[in-house]
């Protein structure tokens, strides 16, 4: 579905137009029976309304997350935050603190535990020794060699007749 959004300033909004492809897709109710509403996708089943929206989605109620509060009261026993800081700030900084939680060490666990399959790493020093690498920096073979000699004595001169 394609559509045109105008944003315009001191303007509210009263009415969406959609096409009769877009009414008829969405489910919205075109000959307007009972009341302006629209269903979400095959579902014609649950009904949302346009205008009348329930009292249970205006209120805004507060739910208390218990496993944050028993973090902020658990750990911070000893420690305050600075009471300069704004209480908004305050909130912000146990919001960040307790999403972040793992990445602080506790009374539990240590800083830098890591859960999961143990790894034993194991280093050898002793012999016998995996064999060194002999490459040169630079392969090349015994005419590309003389060639690099001789282009470097090239520029060896020709920095001495510039100095």
């Amino acid at each position: 579905m394609k559509g045109e959004i105008v944003v315009m300033e001191n303007c509210t909004s009263q009415h969406i137009i959609l096409g009769n492809d877009g009414l008829n897709v969405y489910g919205i109710d075109i000959n307007n029976t009972k009341d302006r509403y629209f269903t979400i996708g095959e579902n014609k089943g649950q009904k949302f309304s346009l205008f009348k929206m329930p009292k249970q989605i205006s209120v805004i109620s507060s739910v208390k997350d218990t496993y944050k509060e028993e973090f902020v009261s658990n750990q911070f026993v000893e420690a305050q935050i600075d009471p300069s800081l704004l209480p908004k700030m305050g909130h912000d900084l146990i919001d960040v603190l307790y999403t972040y939680k793992n990445a602080f060490a506790s009374d539990n666990e240590p800083l830098g535990t890591i859960k999961g399959p143990e790894v034993d790493i194991t280093f050898n020093i002793d012999r016998p020794s995996p064999p060194l690498l002999r490459r040169p920096a630079y392969p090349a073979g015994p005419r590309a060699r003389e060639a690099f000699k001789k282009h470097i004595q090239e520029l060896i001169q020709l920095c001495k007749v510039w100095i």
